[in-house]
């Protein structure tokens, strides 16, 4: 089959590699129909290289039609249209019965000190191939499946395995108050999501991002956006009455804008030869923390910063002084998509669309386009918001 490798940092290829097979009973293919490229991949592209492999299957927000069913998987069928939850669980572990699914005890990678197996995310995350493929195997097939209808098309159900139960559980953490206000911090597809569901749930919701594009699509949705600029939390807090949000949802993450310093030190890090820089990103990585400080600083006192972006630093700076005194609380975590479908599922396949999934994409394509498109969705090019493939 054809999948989207690895080939080091800023260097992707479309490869013929070998079709996934069953290799448990509990295992099941799917042929991909539709596999978006998320602002996590982009992570692997740039900055941790060093703990993935040459050849590395990438992807993990893939749906399509199941094709091939190991014999104890009893509920499902070939034939059977499903989205696939990026992360990998079991459904029947401690952690999966608390709805803590990207903590599965039984998927765990345990040599990092990691939560759960993910699809096409590197060794700290069990290194299992990822769906931008034309085919993929998935484990424990019975749980980690979404089943969908046949009369709506991918681009309806594509985000349930990822950004947008993302999104859902950044604002559950959030916990704004009724009538609260609602601070977004970029304006990505997880940024975009999050803004949408604020908005459905009767929040103020105002957000932050430096793209005129990724504020374009914003409005379309009655979010009221701002560049980012100098000034910009003080003009916030002018909206809040001089407070500050009752909530942000940082949808940035360790990538974050203006914080030129520590993204030095990232691309040095890369540089050193994997055994030297797997050590240092595990234990000593720093992330760029300008979103996160901006969060802090927006928040008012007694708020809640609810962090969706991808943080992987462990010997990140916090102003805990400032933290302290403020009294805010801090939630984050990866998404446990499977707690949060039965809540979403409704609300995709409504008639009236109204997180607006249809109006995410920017850009359909080929597999073949797709190491152009990493390079331009990076960039931030051409309009990019999301990207979705369709081998």
């Amino acid at each position: 089959m054809k999948a989207l490798t690895w080939q080091g940092k800023r260097n992707v290829t479309v490869e013929q590699v070998a079709d996934p097979v069953i290799e448990k009973p509990t295992d099941a293919i799917i042929k991909v129909t539709s596999s978006a490229i998320c602002g996590s991949d982009l992570h692997l592209y740039e900055l941790l290289g060093p703990f993935i492999d040459r050849g590395d299957i990438l992807g993990h927000e893939p749906m399509g039609t199941v094709v091939e069913v190991g014999s104890e998987v009893a509920d499902l069928a070939v034939g059977d249209r499903v989205v696939i939850p990026f992360n990998i669980a079991c459904g029947h572990c401690f952690m999966c019965r608390h709805g803590l699914q990207s903590q599965c005890e039984t998927t765990q990678v345990r040599e990092y000190g990691s939560g759960a197996a993910l699809f096409g995310y590197t060794k700290l995350y069990g290194q299992i191939p990822g769906g931008q493929a034309e085919y993929l195997r998935v484990p424990f097939a019975d749980y980690n499946h979404i089943r969908v209808g046949v009369d709506l098309p991918d681009d309806r159900y594509l985000y349930l395995s990822d950004i947008l139960p993302t999104a859902w559980q950044g604002v559950e953490y959030a916990h704004v108050p009724e009538g609260g206000t609602l601070a977004v911090m970029g304006l990505g597809p997880v940024g975009q999501f999050v803004s949408r569901i604020g908005i459905h749930r009767g929040h103020r919701v105002i957000a932050i991002d430096p793209v005129p594009e990724r504020r374009e699509m914003a409005e379309r949705h009655g979010v009221l956006t701002y560049d980012l600029t100098d000034t910009v939390i003080e003009e916030l807090r002018d909206l809040t009455d001089g407070r500050g949000a009752d909530s942000v949802v940082d949808a940035v993450g360790l990538e974050a804008h203006g914080s030129t310093g520590i993204g030095l030190v990232q691309q040095a890090v890369g540089l050193l030869p994997d055994a030297v820089a797997r050590p240092m990103l595990d234990k000593a990585g720093l992330d760029r923390l300008a979103a996160l400080y901006a969060s802090i600083d927006l928040v008012r006192r007694g708020g809640t910063v609810s962090l969706s972006g991808v943080y992987a630093g462990d010997a990140d700076i916090l102003p805990m002084k400032t933290m302290f005194d403020k009294q805010l609380s801090l939630r984050m975590g990866q998404c446990n998509v499977k707690r949060w479908v039965d809540d979403i599922l409704p609300l995709v396949e409504d008639p009236s669309d109204p997180l607006g999934v249809m109006d995410l994409a920017t850009h359909h394509a080929s597999l073949e386009d797709a190491p152009d498109l990493y390079g331009t969705f990076q960039r931030k090019e051409d309009g990019c918001i999301k990207v979705v493939l369709n081998p």
